[in-house]
């Protein structure tokens, strides 16, 4: 049997890649909603994430019909909340993530066609309103589903908000590594304004503040309830066989990029910018293991081993395939 410490290989995977598909429909849709002029230069780039969309389901279903491996609370015969019921687990994952493929879907054909009439401009409008609400409540479920209550008596009110901050902040960087691949390789077929870039580094700098706030609001709620099974598994995260993944996701999603960014040069400089997404993304991958794999921590450390080497690199390979298809099939690069 596969160990869980390699199994969270595979959960993590599929958290990247349910965020870069959710995430690459928010982005044009907030953007639209605050009217920034320069959606009309990304807004079709950002969409192609939404192609994940059937990788993500696959991975879904792998995840929850392998359930004792996913949810070690399954099958154990201590008293659990009612919110820890894998039948009942699986029913809402797959209704939630059938609700945000047909909403978010729906968006990315609308925009395509919003300029047509006046009517698919209402409804593409209206819909824009709905997908961040839809977006947050979707992703708290995954928060809690996923991560928190893998601990089923563990719960913190800041989790979730920490949680989206993190994977918004995580997807930016991700769009800036496409940007940045699609300029030097010369595949687009309109070239993007480096001022671009700059807004990508200056939204890039503000989910990191916000990331930290959220981060120290969560562990001083914690810290000061002093309640044993709030506080041990922060605890062995931060002191235990886990702590150097502990403190390397905080230095890659937080001192790195804001001693970087904070400089106005370095928000203008594109190489910057994009060693600055890569560590961004990099630090965000380590920090959704550290949470999953580190509630039950076993001296195994992740890319240690075939199946999660392997896991990894099939998912990702396929996952910017998808993307760069879904790029031709639009004609946004040649």
């Amino acid at each position: 049997m596969i160990p869980f410490a390699s199994w969270s290989v595979l959960t993590v995977d599929f958290l990247i890649v349910l965020h870069l598909c959710l995430a690459g429909v928010a982005l044009p849709c907030l953007l639209h909603l605050v009217n920034a002029k320069w959606r009309y230069e990304v807004r079709h780039i950002s969409v192609a994430f939404f192609a994940l969309y059937p990788l993500a389901v696959i991975l879904l279903l792998i995840l929850l019909f392998g359930g004792e491996m996913t949810f070690p609370w399954a099958g154990t015969f201590e008293h659990l909340p009612k919110w820890n019921n894998l039948k009942f687990l699986r029913v809402r994952e797959i209704a939630g993530i059938i609700i945000v493929g047909l909403a978010y879907g729906s968006f990315v054909r609308l925009q395509r066609t919003s300029e047509d009439s006046p009517e698919n401009l209402s409804r593409f409008k209206a819909l824009a309103a709905a997908i961040p609400f839809i977006h947050v409540l979707y992703c708290t479920m995954v928060a809690w589903d996923f991560e928190m209550t893998l601990l089923p008596h563990w719960e913190s009110s800041m989790f979730s908000v920490n949680y989206i901050v993190s994977v918004s902040g995580m997807f930016l960087a991700s769009f800036v590594i496409l940007l940045t691949i699609l300029q030097n390789t010369g595949v687009i077929q309109q070239k993007i304004r480096l001022q671009i870039f700059n807004y990508l580094a200056q939204m890039m700098l503000g989910f990191t503040i916000l990331w930290i706030y959220t981060f120290f609001g969560q562990y001083l709620i914690i810290w000061y309830g002093n309640i044993t099974e709030e506080t041990g598994r922060i605890y062995q995260m931060q002191y235990g066989v886990y702590s150097p993944l502990f403190w390397m996701f905080f230095v890659m999603k937080f001192i790195i990029p804001f001693v970087t960014l904070v400089f106005p040069f370095s928000r203008h400089n594109p190489r910057v910018i994009f060693f600055i997404a890569c560590d961004i993304v990099l630090g965000s991958w380590v920090e959704r293991y550290t949470w999953i794999s580190g509630t039950y921590p076993t001296p195994h450390f992740p890319m240690t081993g075939s199946f999660d080497i392997g896991v990894t690199v099939v998912v990702m390979v396929t996952a910017f395939l998808i993307v760069r298809s879904r790029l031709r099939n639009t004609q946004v690069i040649k």
